[in-house]
């Protein structure tokens, strides 16, 4: 189960992920679960992108609402 922390973030990473530190401890916890992945960009910066696993969990959520 995700914190409310991990939501947060894993609606961050799908709206706003260029304004997502890339050092966030729920990055972590996120990328380990497999919900999120990073994409190197051509600057050489990493960005934080949804997997469809996450994808999939964004949109249960929404469901039950």
């Amino acid at each position: 189960m995700l914190s409310p922390h991990e939501f947060a973030t894993l609606m961050l990473v799908n709206t706003a992920a260029d304004q997502i530190d890339p050092t966030r401890e729920e990055l972590h916890t996120l990328l380990k679960r497999q919900l999120v992945a990073f994409e190197q960009l051509a600057s050489g910066r990493q960005r934080p992108r949804l997997t469809s696993t996450g994808n999939s969990v964004l949109r249960a959520m929404v469901r039950t609402r």
